[in-house]
């Protein structure tokens, strides 16, 4: 299992910056975050994962991995599932109405469908995305149906262990910082200001403000 990687280098920087989001992670420690590693597998399994729950996400994805016979009883994933090497080709050898029936929208199979293609073609190359700086990877991911930027930020981080990465799009991460600050609101500006504050290591703070945010 791969785990996001940071460390006290990371953490003795956050604490200089920011005196409440240090107390924070004195309380709560290290956090252990899964990965995957390829960045083609994370985008079809973001792709899968839109608007359901994480249960149903799972079942889905295991159906996914099952129709095109990408499934091992030691696989790091959900229920036995390998979640490290979806092959683009094997996406491309079964049909839409096939990937429908895994338990997701027409749309949704198209749209993993045109990430397979995107693969194929060559439009992105997924071997090295991770060559790319992480406005030009988000620019090239969220040119792709089915795409947007907080998918491409998603990525970086649970893909690719980008450091500098902090979402406005991210619900939860604009709950944890209201939570930590004692916010009545959280306007572009004021976030902004935080997020200056916590570079370069925005995904750092990420991993706790999610966890703040309960």
């Amino acid at each position: 299992m791969s785990i996001f990687k940071y460390g006290q280098k990371e953490i003795d920087y956050l604490k200089l910056k920011d005196k409440k989001l240090g107390a924070a992670i004195d309380r709560i420690g290290i956090i252990q975050r899964e990965i995957t590693p390829d960045p083609f597998t994370a985008l079809v399994s973001s792709v899968v994962s839109q608007q359901i729950s994480n249960k149903a996400a799972e079942t889905v994805w295991k159906r996914l991995c099952m129709l095109i016979g990408d499934i091992t009883p030691e696989g790091n994933g959900p229920e036995g599932v390998n979640i490290g090497c979806i092959d683009p080709k094997s996406i491309s050898q079964v049909c839409l109405s096939e990937i429908k029936a895994c338990g997701m929208s027409e749309r949704k199979a198209s749209y993993i469908k045109g990430v397979a293609d995107a693969a194929i073609l060559g439009i992105i190359d997924f071997k090295n995305l991770h060559t790319l700086k992480d406005d030009e990877i988000i620019t090239q991911l969220s040119s792709l149906h089915g795409v947007g930027v907080w998918t491409a930020e998603m990525l970086l981080i649970f893909s690719l262990n980008r450091l500098n990465v902090l979402s406005f799009k991210d619900l939860a991460i604009c709950r944890g910082m209201v939570n930590l600050y004692g916010l009545k609101e959280l306007p572009k500006d004021k976030f902004e200001r935080y997020r200056k504050r916590y570079s370069p290591y925005g995904s750092v703070a990420s991993l706790y403000l999610w966890a703040l945010s309960v």
